[in-house]
């Protein structure tokens, strides 16, 4: 944060009288305000850019974890939409050179699970994208472990190939929430930190009953980030508060200083009138007698 420039006020008539000067006080008030002030505006600042925004890898479906022989897309997208020129796709470090394009699908098989990134000429490398890759009956997919409240909770029980699922039922901690004789979707508008837990789902693949792995679920309570410029302002009020209040104090101070120099001052001026008027008086009621009048008296 640039420190502004400070002129320096001009002198009071009491300053130039020789009352004392209230500019150190200022002065030091100043740069005490600004060096609490600093760090606050630092902190609510925008961080200067360092290098190209990072691409995002995208699943399509939105699933992290398929069942094999699933159809799995996968998108490398820029800041603000797909990616342009050749990408750079790896999976768990080592590079899939064989795709050069920001999308590119496949049949998942068990080989295909890992962490995928990808980068192009105008963004750098991505966060990781894990996929899972499993060969079971029926798996519980959702698109995220970890959730802020607030956000969608979805879920889906899917049965491998995509075979007719009947009498599907949705558990969380063992205990039923949703049970649909042909809806294999479960869907929470708005989640909260009670729908944290352990969740499965159960369902009929013609006569046989099947039941998905557990999956553990998170939610989070969101911080309230709107929060944070209006401490920044409250603190910025009451810094400001403390500093006038003391600039305030300062300021009595001095000029109760110069109050009492110009009082002693006057007081002394006038102790010195009145000592020279006493003279003056006692002079002329007391005159000194002449030599010369006593003599013309007496003859």
């Amino acid at each position: 944060m640039g420190v502004p420039s400070v002129l320096p006020l001009p002198a009071a008539a009491s300053d130039r009288a020789g009352g004392p000067s209230r500019r150190p006080w200022g002065h030091m008030l100043l740069w005490t305000a600004l060096l609490v002030l600093a760090p606050a505006a630092s902190a609510a600042g925008t961080p200067s850019p360092q290098g190209p925004p990072k691409a995002v890898v995208r699943l399509e479906p939105p699933w992290f974890n398929v069942l094999r022989e699933d159809d799995v897309t996968l998108h490398c997208q820029g800041p603000h939409g797909p990616a342009d020129g050749p990408t750079q796709w790896s999976r768990d470090g080592t590079p899939i050179l064989a795709q050069v394009q920001p999308r590119f699908s496949f049949k998942a098989s068990l080989s295909d699970s890992g962490d995928y990134r990808c980068q192009t000429g105008q963004t750098g490398l991505s966060d990781p994208v894990h996929l899972n890759v499993t060969s079971d009956w029926l798996l519980l997919q959702t698109p995220s472990l970890l959730l802020q409240e607030g956000d969608h909770l979805l879920l889906r029980c899917h049965s491998w190939q995509n075979r007719p699922l009947f009498k599907i039922q949705f558990l969380q901690d063992g205990v039923s929430r949703r049970y649909s004789p042909a809806n294999s979707s479960f869907f929470v508008p708005h989640a909260n930190v009670s729908h944290s837990g352990t969740y499965h789902c159960s369902g009929f693949i013609g006569r046989m009953k099947h039941e998905s792995n557990p999956v553990n679920i998170t939610v989070q309570g969101r911080r309230d980030d709107s929060s944070f410029p209006v401490t920044i302002v409250v603190a910025v009020v009451v810094v400001i508060a403390v500093v006038a209040a003391v600039a305030a104090v300062a300021a009595w101070v001095c000029l109760r200083q110069s109050q009492s120099a110009a009082t002693l001052t006057q007081a002394e001026e006038a102790a010195k009138t009145e000592a020279e008027n006493s003279i003056t008086y006692s002079l002329l009621m007391h005159p000194e007698e002449d030599p010369g009048l006593s003599d013309y008296q007496n003859m």
